[in-house]
């Protein structure tokens, strides 16, 4: 059976969605405003689009895990984003959370046991 372009698409949109997350707070151990937190990401290969990346960061600041500041010194004012320690904490569990699943698919992929 021929895989669809359109399932298959959605099914990629679906893991990029779960793992954006964690790309974005990897790239915040130090502020970072839109713009170049995205080409940071771009840079090591994770390309989002800033349609995704603006109301994301603006979720992550919302629930906690992100603080924002505004950058007025220079002529273009720039609003930075960092970790919270509650994001840092999170961050941590998270890439913990990442490394047992990462590990229990690569067992499952390969039919093996556990």
């Amino acid at each position: 059976m021929e895989i669809k372009d359109d399932i298959y698409e959605s099914l990629v949109s679906e893991f990029r969605r779960g793992f954006i997350v964690l790309g974005v707070l990897s790239q915040l151990e130090q502020p970072e405003y839109g713009y170049s937190l995205n080409t940071l990401l771009e840079e090591k290969g994770l390309r989002i689009d800033p349609g995704t990346l603006y109301p994301l960061l603006r979720r992550l600041e919302k629930q906690g895990l992100l603080a924002s500041s505004w950058d007025t010194d220079t002529n273009k004012p720039r609003k930075y984003y960092s970790m919270t320690d509650y994001g840092r904490k999170t961050y941590k569990r998270l890439v913990e959370e990442w490394a047992a699943m990462s590990e229990l698919m690569g067992t499952l992929i390969q039919g093996g046991e556990k």
